[in-house]
């Protein structure tokens, strides 16, 4: 198993959502969006959706290539088995309404497997917990910002993934 590049950035989980798409896919996908809810990273081939446990702490994402994916760290909290078709070559990591975090460029385009893993995502969202209880009304914005950059939990989402094949021919009529 050969490692072969790596994209980290940090992103807001808006609505406590973050989403890594082709950069010519990206209209969102409410089932997958839904399956994400329970399986906290789901998608539907173009389009993944990464589920935080809180909507203001930011978290990090990472996207590895590998020629074959290794098993998942003993770290992790949890993970899955993904797919994403990138027929660009450029994968987006999407903030909902603030836009994109960021992207990375994939060593070819094509389609990509392997699986999502996560972690600090449970300590994060206690510590969201916390404060919303010590929030008062007299807490500033400021305060309140910074008390989610002091959280010490480093939620983070990965994907493994490794390249399987080249992407599905394009079925529009040319006409």
């Amino acid at each position: 198993m050969a490692f072969l590049t790596e994209y980290t950035v940090t992103a807001s989980p808006d609505r406590r959502i973050v989403e890594v798409y082709d950069a010519d896919a990206y209209l969102g996908d409410g089932a997958a969006l839904k399956a994400a809810e329970v399986q906290v990273v789901a998608g539907n081939g173009y389009h993944l959706y990464l589920l935080s446990g809180q909507p203001d702490i930011d978290v990090k994402v990472t996207v590895r290539i590998w020629d074959t994916p290794p098993e998942p760290p003993a770290e992790a909290e949890g993970h899955t088995p993904v797919t994403i078709e990138s027929e660009t070559g450029i994968l987006v990591v999407n903030q909902l309404t603030l836009g994109p975090a960021g992207e990375m460029t994939l060593p070819r385009p094509g389609v990509y497997e392997g699986y999502a893993w996560w972690a600090g995502r449970e300590a994060a969202s206690a510590y969201y917990d916390e404060i919303l209880t010590s929030i008062t009304d007299d807490w500033t914005p400021e305060q309140i910002r910074q008390a989610w950059n002091e959280c010490s939990a480093d939620e983070r989402y990965v994907l493994e993934l490794a390249f399987t094949r080249e992407p599905e021919p394009d079925d529009e009529d040319d006409d």
